[in-house]
């Protein structure tokens, strides 16, 4: 299983996360993530553990996020998930435009493990195509202690964070093998 680092945008004002791994692997139509934060896990504000449930915004506050599309299409998903187990699954018909909610849910509760920084998620994603190639977009906004929003992905364009650029969806994962 692949594991990929995020970096952290030029414009970060905080140094409470060093690095962020993730792991993503897929098996049909089900993606797998596994998202483990290193640092000053005590400088990031954490969202309290919650029920599972589907809620808008998370990105205002720690959260993770996945953007899964395919060559040549501009549709793509948008995937949130908070250490306080609340996700969230959006549609897009092209760059933030035509968003909707996605049909995609976690297979099961968002696994975060409060102390190590690590959340483990499996989504089964009905809005991308299964026998298709799949282009990630893997990044992550960490809420310091003072407030401040911290942006990391696997690349990121000129100017401000913008993790819907496709220029920031740069791994691959191959569509299955074909009987």
């Amino acid at each position: 299983m692949p594991s990929f680092c995020l970096i952290p945008h030029p414009a970060n004002s905080s140094d409470a996360i060093s690095a962020i791994a993730v792991r993503a692997w897929r098996s049909g139509d089900v993606l797998s993530l596994r998202y483990s934060c290193h640092g000053c896990l005590g400088d990031v504000r954490w969202p309290l553990a919650a029920p599972p449930v589907r809620q808008d915004g998370l990105w205002r506050h720690s959260c993770f996020e996945a953007f899964i599309g395919q060559c040549a299409d501009p549709a793509y998903v948008e995937l949130n998930m908070a250490p306080s187990r609340a996700w969230a699954a959006y549609r897009f018909g092209g760059y933030r435009n035509g968003m909707a909610a996605a049909d995609a849910a976690p297979l099961r509760p968002l696994h975060w493990v409060f102390g190590s920084g690590v959340l483990t998620a499996h989504w089964r994603l009905p809005d991308v195509e299964a026998a298709a190639d799949w282009q990630l977009g893997l990044s992550a906004v960490i809420e310091t202690r003072d407030g401040t929003r911290n942006y990391f992905a696997l690349a990121h364009p000129p100017g401000p964070p913008d993790f819907h650029n496709r220029d920031c969806f740069i791994v691959t994962l191959p569509a299955p093998d074909r009987p």
